[in-house]
C-alpha cells in the first residue's frame, strides 16, 4: 500500500527522501482518482524498496498541493533530490507510472 503524505510529513518523506518519489495528489470526491488509486497501490508494492510510493489527500493538505500547482486532480508527481522530474495528469495507464520510475532507477 502506498504511504499517506501529509502537509505534516511532506518534507520528511518526499523532499528529503534518497530514493525517487511518487506522490497522488487525490480527493475521496473524485472518481477518476478512484480508478488511479488502486494503480498507485500496485506500484508501491512492485517499487518496494526502491522508491517512495505515496498519496496526499487534497483536501485535507492544501499546503504542498497549492506550493506544486496542482489545480486537477488526480495529478501524479515524481520527485528526485527533493525536485519535481515529473508529472502525470489524469489517468493513465500503469505503465505510464512504472515509466517514470524506472527512469530514475
Amino acid at each position: 500500500m502506498a504511504i499517506e503524505i501529509t502537509d505534516a510529513n511532506f518534507e520528511e518523506q518526499v523532499l528529503k527522501s534518497e530514493k525517487p518519489v511518487m506522490v497522488d495528489f487525490w480527493a475521496a470526491w473524485c472518481g477518476p482518482c478512484r480508478m488511479v488509486g488502486p494503480i498507485i497501490d500496485e506500484i508501491s508494492t512492485e517499487y518496494d524498496g526502491k522508491a517512495v510510493v505515496g498519496k496526499l489527500d487534497v483536501d485535507a493538505n492544501q499546503e504542498f498541493a497549492a506550493k506544486y500547482g496542482v489545480r486537477n486532480i488526480p495529478t501524479v508527481l515524481v520527485f528526485q533530490n527533493g525536485e519535481v522530474v515529473g508529472r502525470q495528469v489524469g489517468v493513465a495507464p500503469k505503465q505510464t507510472y512504472a515509466d517514470a520510475i524506472d527512469q530514475l532507477l
